[in-house]
């Protein structure tokens, strides 16, 4: 008799290389809109060709469908295991498995500031490459149809330091 576990497989962060967050806003006629874009940039052990499952694993892990079922609101989930903590000159993407800290852009803090939650788009396919600081190659990539019919998207509530 052949028996399948379904025990998730150890998170092996070789396979996932190096994850990179890039914050941007983009205005509306409500005011900014953060967003977070997070991806790997295909440099791990199985190198680009393995990033799309490996991340796929991860979010997987988090409770994060990949592909088109919509934007989870993360703001109505308080179980869910990823948190967004944003502190002056820094924040901190928190999933099981991962602790990525970044520093946001001026315009992505005063939008987060204003509304209490950030859009993440996090990508399984890889960064194709070029300046992670360039803002429009970034919102490009993130918009793009092929990235966000592969990734998972949620909206994340926003908590702070208490002081």
């Amino acid at each position: 008799m052949t028996s399948i576990s379904t025990a998730p497989r150890p998170l092996r962060t070789a396979d996932l290389g190096t994850l990179v967050i890039m914050s941007w806003s983009r205005d509306t006629p409500d005011g900014a809109v953060p967003f977070l874009l997070a991806c790997s940039l295909g440099d791990g052990a199985g190198g680009p060709e393995a990033t799309p499952a490996a991340v796929e694993g991860l979010l997987s892990r988090s409770g994060l469908a990949v592909g088109g079922d919509g934007v989870l609101d993360g703001t109505v989930l308080p179980a869910l295991p990823i948190s967004l903590l944003v502190v002056p000159g820094a924040a901190a993407l928190t999933m099981p498995g991962v602790n990525a800290q970044f520093v946001p852009t001026p315009q992505w803090r005063a939008a987060v500031d204003e509304r209490g939650y950030a859009c993440l788009i996090f990508a399984t396919l890889p960064w194709p490459g070029g300046e992670t600081g360039d803002a429009a190659a970034v919102a490009a990539f993130a918009n793009h149809e092929d990235t966000l019919a592969t990734a998972a998207q949620v909206v994340l509530p926003v908590r702070s330091l208490r002081t």
